[in-house]
């Protein structure tokens, strides 16, 4: 027997409330509703279409981070914020990136021109969860970024930053640098001894 409408309409919420508002089509399903249900409320305007399988209430109030939302689920919930996209997040130099930056485990497939991804097997203690989404603790995204081609400079800015607020330690920096690669290394440890010389 179906549920009412109300039940579904609620199972639906409850799981749409911990993702800004989101769902994807396994979940509206998990939740009662048919993808023969599923096209009709997109079709009639009660929920929009974001991407392919991934769905939005109408009546949610947007917030900026809402798109980590919508990437983690299109990620299928692989995918943890990284990279410049955490450093932003952090607040840690002054990076604005254009895409936002996921890592992902090894074997994952899927690619879109508006995400960056990276690679990597990340242990829990490098993550983050938010509402909806995680991210790369601040000690994982400087070690990140410090093995990219992102500049001297903002990684300067970001250790400097990141020193400030508390948000690491020249210790627990130094130690994280031992599992890095050497150009890597050698660019956090070249920010760790600027940041002590204009302290």
């Amino acid at each position: 027997m179906p549920k009412p409408r109300q039940d579904l309409r609620r199972a639906l919420h409850a799981v749409a409330f911990q993702q800004a508002g989101y769902f994807t089509a396994s979940q509206a399903r998990e939740a009662g509703y048919s993808y023969q249900a599923q096209k009709y409320h997109a079709d009639s305007g009660n929920w929009l279409r974001v991407d392919r399988g991934i769905f939005r209430l109408p009546e949610w109030p947007s917030d900026p981070e809402d798109t980590f939302v919508r990437w983690t689920l299109w990620s299928d919930g692989r995918g943890v914020v990284s990279h410049d996209s955490a450093l932003a997040i952090h607040g840690l130099s002054d990076v604005d990136p254009i895409k936002v930056h996921l890592t992902v485990p090894s074997g994952f497939g899927a690619s879109d021109e508006l995400v960056e991804l990276h690679v990597a097997d990340l242990d829990e203690d490098e993550r983050e969860q938010r509402r909806g989404w995680a991210v790369t603790t601040p000690l994982r995204t400087l070690a990140d970024v410090a093995g990219t081609d992102i500049s001297q400079e903002q990684v300067d800015r970001a250790v400097a930053d990141a020193l400030r607020l508390g948000l690491a330690s020249r210790r627990r920096l130094l130690r994280a640098t031992a599992e890095l690669a050497p150009h890597a290394t050698l660019r956090l440890e070249r920010a760790l001894a600027k940041a002590e010389a204009n302290a």
